[in-house]
């Protein structure tokens, strides 16, 4: 981070030892721990938010290359159907059939479809009784 020799570093801690003094040293130190600690914690979450904000960056001209590629083939595709159904219909309007007088195209009754035979249901087979109910109907009467 700083280009700080080790030789300086020496200089600073005796300097400091001579002013401070050797009581309060030891405190001094360890508040300029915490207090370093907590820059490096603020550098690093700083330097993480900015990589979120370029990766989310990229993403959104990601997103927006591959919008911008999917609706040149939507026009691309609809193009070449536009262009077919043109070249289609002109090769129906040039197709050799044989035209209808006007008579005839009035007299032509619409098409309907023709209906499908419906399934005949079976006859009800008869049934016969077995005249319990009358034996429980004389049971109850007697």
């Amino acid at each position: 981070m700083f280009d700080i020799a080790f030789s300086e570093l020496i200089v600073i801690a005796l300097v400091a030892l001579v002013v401070i003094g050797p009581e309060r040293l030891p405190r001094v130190a360890r508040t300029a721990g915490h207090l370093l600690g907590r820059l490096q914690r603020y550098v690093s979450d700083v330097k993480s938010d900015i990589n979120r904000e370029i990766q989310l960056e990229e993403l959104k001209k990601m997103q927006q290359q591959v919008e911008d590629s999917a609706r040149n083939l939507q026009s691309s595709v609809t193009q070449e159907f536009t262009s077919m159904e043109t070249q289609l219909n002109q090769s129906l309007a040039q197709a050799d059939t044989p035209a209808l007088p006007p008579e005839a195209v009035e007299a032509a009754a619409p098409f309907e479809p023709p209906t499908p035979p419906t399934p005949e249901t079976p006859a009800a087979a008869p049934q016969m009784e077995l005249g319990f109910g009358a034996e429980q109907a004389a049971k109850k009467t007697a």
